[in-house]
């Protein structure tokens, strides 16, 4: 008796070897930190000191060395690709946001932390790993592009909501009605300048500037750079196991709704728009498996920073890192 290998299965088993390959260490590092918090070497102070330390410096470097290495011409090299992305991220966030608040009647910081989950892929963190081994090369292009666009738009978005409705005042319930025009412009001003002083603010945007202008920095300095960068996604994550041990995983309806429409529905929805359009490989599966890819750890920084729904976001991520093993796997057998 012979045995025959079929092609296809090598290529399923080689795809599913990816995408685990890609997802085993956000699990390792989700568990180090879990055991970590378990044996009482960190509490949930020490996630905070982590999370200031990745917001404020981690985060910051490695949005701008990841921004200032993309160039005018990988910017401009796929025009469909681009509308693709930005559409598919800031379209679904502000969707989300808008059915939190109206629908869900959830508080405005919430609202952001939830649509934030819902639309920003952890491009960043996994793109180069999964993306890379599935196009090559080629996968530089939707990395730079999605990166550009979370850091650009839905990351000073979400910073600038949750500033709003912080306990200083902005969009508080009570306090909204009473303020009068002036004074509530007077407000979103102060709000939106502090937010524009943030790190990871400005960080991108003076990057951005930087490739728009035709400037190159020395790889030096950008490697420089990136060194406290590249500690940002695993310490997140570290931080994100310590908020799991502290508290409870709550796995509410809330929870996997918003999991179910990262990991499912925005796949789904880009699939669904390109093909009825037109569009065919490798744009299709080029913007499918990049807004495919889990949430980002930076949900739980930013719900630490602001103390929202602490325990729901570290329970999301780690749900969106878990489900995507298989949820990607469909993904790429639909879009090959």
């Amino acid at each position: 008796m012979s045995i025959v290998f079929c092609p296809e299965a090598e290529t399923e088993m080689a795809i599913l070897s990816t995408i685990f390959s890609a997802l085993l260490p956000m699990v390792v590092t989700f568990l180090l930190g879990f055991v970590a918090a378990w044996r009482h070497d960190f509490g949930s102070k020490d996630a905070s000191t982590l999370n200031r330390m990745v917001l404020q410096y981690a985060v910051p470097l490695a949005l701008f060395a990841g921004t200032v290495m993309t160039s005018r011409a990988t910017l401009s090299q796929d025009i469909p690709l681009v509308i693709t992305l930005c559409v598919t991220i800031v379209g679904f966030y502000f969707v989300v946001f808008l059915f939190s608040r109206v629908v869900l009647r959830m508080q405005v910081k919430t609202s952001a932390i939830a649509a934030l989950t819902a639309s920003a892929p952890a491009v960043p963190f996994v793109g180069p790993a999964v993306l890379g081994d599935l196009f090559g090369g080629l996968s530089a292009i939707p990395i730079a592009i999605a990166s550009l666009v979370i850091n650009l738009t839905v990351v000073p978005i979400t910073m600038l909501l949750l500033a709003l409705d912080s306990s200083g005042g902005g969009l508080q319930e009570g306090a909204l009605s009473a303020l009068a025009p002036k004074s509530y412009a007077s407000v979103f001003a102060g709000k939106l300048v502090e937010t524009v002083k943030e790190p990871i603010v400005w960080a991108p945007v003076l990057a951005f500037i930087i490739v728009l202008s035709g400037v190159r920095i020395p790889q030096l300095i950008v490697h420089s750079l990136a060194l406290l960068g590249h500690a940002s996604g695993g310490v997140a994550l570290f931080a994100c196991g310590i908020v799991l041990a502290s508290g409870n995983i709550k796995v509410n309806r809330y929870v996997l709704f918003f999991v179910a429409l990262k990991n499912i529905m925005q796949p789904a929805l880009v699939l669904g728009g390109l093909r009825w359009i037109g569009y065919r490989n490798p744009v299709v599966s080029e913007a499918v498996l990049t807004t495919a890819i889990p949430a980002m750890p930076i949900v739980l920084m930013f719900a630490l920073r602001y103390r929202v729904a602490q325990e729901e976001a570290a329970s999301s991520i780690f749900l969106s890192v878990m489900a995507s093993v298989v949820t990607m796997g469909i993904f790429i057998a639909l879009t090959h």
